[in-house]
């Protein structure tokens, strides 16, 4: 299976110039979880997430009219649309990311898919099950440590 089988190609990129409080409200009216950021020309330059808004912006009362690229994360975890699944499930266990971009060769965005849509996707259920496991290590806490 390929990246494209899978990835929702509705993804709206938000750009670099707008304010974080425009970004909240995107999420928010859309149900989502984060945006990828993009320059002029289309071409992905970060994202931004809920807990990118909660840490970097709320946390550091910081007024919505802050900019995006003041609070995004600016690491890019992309594939190709004709890259395989199971190698975009390793990279996404690797970044301990939850969410893929896809991207075309200059970086333009062209979809996104989740851990929930390789979940649905999944014929083996057991490799999503690994994928998670990979991908949620950064949030295990050891009591006391």
């Amino acid at each position: 299976m390929r990246c494209a089988d899978i990835m929702k190609t509705n993804a709206e990129c938000l750009s670099e110039r707008e304010d974080a409080r425009t970004a909240a409200r995107k999420m928010r009216d859309g149900n989502l979880g984060f945006l990828p950021i993009c320059d002029q020309d289309g071409r992905v330059v970060g994202t931004v997430t809920d807990r990118d808004l909660a840490v970097r912006l709320v946390a550091e009362n910081m007024p919505g009219s802050t900019g995006v690229a003041d609070v995004m994360s600016r690491e890019i975890v992309s594939c190709g649309p004709n890259d395989d699944i199971e190698e975009a499930e390793r990279i996404m266990a690797r970044e301990k990311k939850s969410r893929m971009l896809v991207v075309d060769e200059s970086g333009k965005l062209l979809g996104v898919f989740s851990l929930s849509d390789i979940a649905q996707h999944e014929t083996e259920p057991a490799r999503a099950a690994a994928t998670l496991k990979g991908i949620t290590r950064r949030e295990a806490r050891i009591p006391g440590a």
